[in-house]
């Protein structure tokens, strides 16, 4: 069945939807060995020659779905020009072979979950932000932020001209250090801006210390634990496909925000599944 070239890119396991466009714009891809460079082109992966810079489309294997925790000091990337390592370098030297990319970002200075796949339209649907999936942030700040600071940060700051959505916040922790006071913040958002966490802190002065994403949509593992990795369950695949289908929410549920209302947030459920963990 013909299908637009994008999306069989995408469904090879070759990039992302909007990765695969920019291949097509870029004359990377051909089919029957004309190069093609307009976004509607259509081809069938069965009867067609689809190759992407001289390499042959295979009909795409098994889908991966992998779950790892990103260490800081990583690169969300499949390469990077400044030869600094990459997620794909701790899944590579664990034993996945599979052409599998990261879904979104995670900065180089952040760690936490990451989830890693060849599934290009559930990667699609999982960054953008009309379908709104929650991506969980434990955020150490400077400072203790008060309840008017974290019902601003909730409600949306001001970034590059335009007011972030509406975030769920609380105050989970207060910290003392030989710097100072600092506090443990969680933050919960619906869209995925360049370094959004950092900034909102900081722009209401409580700049972050140290970041860690503790849930994708329904995903989370407390046991996995830097540079570590897994496949999801299928019953986590299914949850995650769930979850990419829906739309952000209305209204947000309240959170404890006081000094006076702080308290540990419950525990999320712990997995059965398997870990794998890259050889030293």
């Amino acid at each position: 069945m013909a299908e637009r070239l994008q999306k069989i890119l995408s469904s090879a396991g070759i990039a992302s939807r909007r990765a695969a466009e920019e291949y097509i714009r870029q004359g990377r891809v051909s089919v029957n060995g004309h190069t093609v460079t307009e976004l509607g082109t259509k081809a069938d992966l069965e009867d067609d020659d689809i190759r992407v810079d001289g390499r042959r489309l295979k009909q795409p294997r098994r889908r991966r779905y992998i779950l790892l925790y990103k260490p800081r000091g990583y690169i969300t990337s499949r390469s990077d020009p400044q030869r600094r390592p990459t997620v794909i370098d701790l899944l590579t030297k664990g034993g996945v072979r599979e052409y599998v990319y990261p879904v979104g970002r995670l900065d180089y200075e952040s760690e936490g979950l990451l989830l890693v796949t060849s599934d290009g339209d559930l990667a699609a649907k999982l960054t953008h932000p009309s379908h709104g999936v929650a991506r969980e942030y434990e955020a150490r700040v400077k400072g203790i932020p008060d309840e008017r600071t974290l019902e601003r940060l909730s409600k949306g700051v001001v970034l590059d001209g335009r007011r972030t959505s509406h975030s769920e916040v609380a105050l989970r922790k207060v910290l003392e250090s030989a710097a100072g006071a600092q506090a443990l913040v969680s933050v919960t958002i619906y869209e995925g801006r360049n370094r959004q966490v950092r900034r909102m802190c900081e722009a209401v002065g409580h700049p972050v210390i140290r970041l860690r994403r503790v849930r994708i949509g329904p995903i989370v593992d407390p046991r996995i634990r830097p540079g570590e990795f897994r496949d999801l369950s299928p019953k986590e695949i299914a949850a995650l496909k769930k979850a990419a289908e829906g739309t952000p929410p209305r209204q947000l549920p309240k959170r404890p925000t006081s000094n006076s209302q702080v308290k540990q947030l419950p525990t999320p459920q712990r997995p059965t599944s398997k870990r794998s963990t890259p050889k030293r």
